[in-house]
């Protein structure tokens, strides 16, 4: 087969043809090291994306601005606005105003909660609507260390498989109809989905909505990539299905995989009959909203463009990384859906394996053991590209 890119043979490519023939003869002749398996497994994004000098300059901005009020975003609240249990108002009106025109979709304040993260986000959803005993619906395969998430609080899974539009909705209702008033939570992924890539239809985004409200559930939409695509994308947050008068979807979202994982700023968008009780936690009524100070240095960020600017970086830099891996694997001879978004591809092995196993994601772990699933945001090109020569059977 042609000699494919890799971290030791890259630069020998570009050195003319009699070079790259006397590659190709070594590699034919078993002189040349083979591809080595490379890490998948990370979810994490690469460092280059961190230590841009126009990420840099303006979160340096933003954090002298937020000094500038250390009065207020240093304490548990103020006197006009009192403890700032939801976030801090001002961080809330920007992160509105940043989610409106991301989504060209009104965004209220008031439906905001400030929060560390998405796995806090879905966390508190988990305390706050359930109890011990309650089952929670899953997608099979999903994000595997939800399952944590849910069994802490004492709850039992079981899991639906994924489709190509989504979640199985029809398995959904028959697991209602079989457990009769003891589902009390749908987690989805239902943009650019945790392995699969998939995205949740409009159609069972309603049909989702419907079934929570006649059979009493909170969907709990993990949508840690909603902001991350590749190409555009036209899906709207799951709150965007609720019905006000009769709320049941909890929308968590982070800068987690926009900013970067140590930013730990997330939020959760719910109408307030869902969004208040969360801050009724003890630990939150004990010390507060736990990211007041971070969240609020990162207010003059949204108002300036400075994260407009880093996530298109950020959107153009993956979605490479993301075409790239898909190419390289088909070459290889694998079968793969690119995603259009999100940092992750799904792909069934044909022998070798790489990556982190699919088990782990189906609720008794007894399905995917062949299936990988490759994050392309972690390594270089040439160690994405050696990763999956690895693979060629």
């Amino acid at each position: 087969p042609p000699l494919q890119p890799s971290a030791s043979g890259s630069k020998a490519q570009g050195e003319g043809v009699c070079c790259g023939q006397a590659v190709l003869f070594a590699v034919r002749a078993g002189m040349a090291p083979a591809a080595q398996p490379q890490d998948f497994i990370k979810g994490w994004p690469h460092p280059e994306l961190l230590q841009t000098e126009q990420l840099k300059a303006a979160l340096l901005n933003s954090f002298q601005k937020g000094l500038e009020k250390s009065h207020q975003y240093l304490n548990y609240g103020d006197k006009a606005n009192g403890a700032y249990m939801l976030g801090h108002p001002d961080f809330r009106q920007a992160l509105a105003s940043f989610l409106q025109k991301q989504y060209n979709l009104p965004v209220e304040a008031k439906n905001l909660m400030s929060t560390a993260g998405a796995s806090m986000g879905t966390d508190m959803a988990c305390r706050v609507h359930c109890k011990p005993g309650d089952i929670a619906i899953v997608e099979e395969p999903t994000y595997y260390l939800s399952f944590t998430m849910i069994k802490d609080r004492g709850m039992s899974l079981l899991g639906v498989p994924m489709q190509e539009d989504g979640m199985d909705i029809d398995a959904v209702e028959k697991l209602l109809e079989k457990h009769a008033g003891k589902v009390k939570m749908v987690y989805t992924v239902p943009v650019h989905h945790n392995p699969t890539g998939y995205t949740m239809s409009d159609a069972k985004r309603e049909r989702l909505v419907a079934l929570a409200r006649k059979h009493n559930f909170v969907i709990c939409a993990d949508e840690a990539y909603q902001l991350l695509n590749f190409e555009p994308v036209n899906v709207k947050p799951m709150f965007y299905y609720d019905d006000p008068a009769d709320p049941k979807v909890l929308s968590v979202g982070t800068f987690s995989k926009l900013i970067g994982p140590g930013v730990k700023v997330g939020w959760v968008q719910a109408h307030e009959p869902l969004l208040k009780p969360l801050a009724g936690l003890g630990w939150v009524d004990s010390g507060n909203n736990p990211v007041i100070f971070s969240s609020c240095n990162l207010i003059d960020f949204l108002e300036t463009g400075g994260m407009n600017a880093h996530l298109e970086n950020v959107s153009k830099d993956l979605g490479a990384r993301c075409a790239l891996i898909c190419k390289k694997l088909r070459e290889v001879g694998l079968e793969v859906v690119q995603p259009k978004g999100g940092y992750f591809v799904w792909v069934k092995s044909k022998g070798k394996m790489t990556g982190r196993s699919g088990e782990c994601m189906s609720v008794n772990k007894d399905q995917f053991h062949d299936w990988m699933r490759l994050c392309f945001c972690w390594l270089t090109e040439a160690q994405l590209v050696e990763g999956i020569e690895y693979l060629r059977q």
